[in-house]
C-alpha cells in the first residue's frame, strides 16, 4: 500500500485534488473529519479543548462550536499552538488506526489529506509528500467568495500558517492550483499515472 500525505495552505485546493484522487480510485483520510471526530462529546480532546478555551466556544447543543474557536486560534500564534498540542496526539492515533484498517482490507492507495500534515510532524506516516499551492491573492480571492472573510481575515488564516515555500520544502511533488479546473486535473491525473507506474515496478 502506498500513502500519500496530501497537505497545502489554506483554500489552496486541497479538497478538490482529493476529490479528484477519490475519484481515480483513491481511498481518502481527511483529517479535519478526524478532527470532529476527536472532538466528540466524552472525548478527553474535547474536555481538554474546552478547559483552555472556555464553555463561550460550545453551541446550543453542547458542541464544540469550530467557527467561534477558529476566531479565537486564529488571531493568536500561541492558541493555535495550545489547539494543536491537544488535538494531534489523538488525532493521530485515529490516523494510525484508519491506515492500518486500510492496509489490512488490502488497499492500495491511501491519501491522508491534512492541512497540518508537515506541522504536526505526521510524514513519517506517508510514503509520499504532496502539497497544493495558489498565490496569496488567489487565496484571499477564494476565501472572501466562498467563505465570506474579509480580507482581513483571509490574511489572518495565511499568516498563522507555515509559509508556502516552506511546505514545498518537504514535498515528493507540487500541485499548482491557480488555473482553471482542467488544467488542475490533468497535473493530478500525472502525478496518479507515475504513481501507480512506481507502484507496479
Amino acid at each position: 500500500m502506498v500513502v500519500v500525505g496530501l497537505t497545502g495552505g489554506i483554500a489552496s485546493g486541497k479538497s478538490t485534488v482529493s476529490r479528484m484522487l477519490s475519484e481515480m480510485g483513491a481511498t481518502i483520510i481527511d483529517a479535519d473529519l478526524v478532527g470532529h471526530e476527536a472532538l466528540l462529546a466524552g472525548s478527553e480532546a474535547r474536555r481538554e479543548v474546552v478547559a483552555a478555551f472556555g464553555k463561550d466556544i460550545l453551541d446550543e447543543n453542547g458542541e464544540v462550536d469550530r467557527g467561534k474557536l477558529a476566531d479565537i486560534v486564529f488571531r493568536d500564534r500561541a492558541a493555535l499552538d495550545k489547539l494543536n498540542e491537544i488535538m494531534h496526539p489523538g488525532m493521530r492515533k485515529i490516523v494510525e488506526q484508519r491506515i492500518d484498517e486500510l492496509r489490512s482490507r488490502g488497499v492500495e492507495v491511501v491519501v491522508l489529506e491534512a492541512a497540518l500534515l508537515i506541522e504536526a510532524g505526521w510524514t513519517d506516516m506517508v510514503d509520499r509528500v504532496w502539497v497544493t499551492v495558489a498565490s496569496e491573492n488567489t487565496v484571499v480571492n477564494r476565501l472572501c467568495e466562498q467563505k465570506g472573510f474579509s480580507g482581513e481575515q483571509a490574511r489572518a488564516r495565511i499568516k498563522s500558517q507555515m509559509p508556502v515555500v516552506e511546505k514545498v520544502k518537504h514535498a515528493d511533488a507540487f500541485i499548482e492550483n491557480d488555473s482553471d479546473l482542467d488544467a488542475l486535473r490533468n497535473r493530478v491525473a500525472e502525478l496518479w499515472r507515475e504513481l501507480r507506474l512506481a507502484k507496479s515496478d
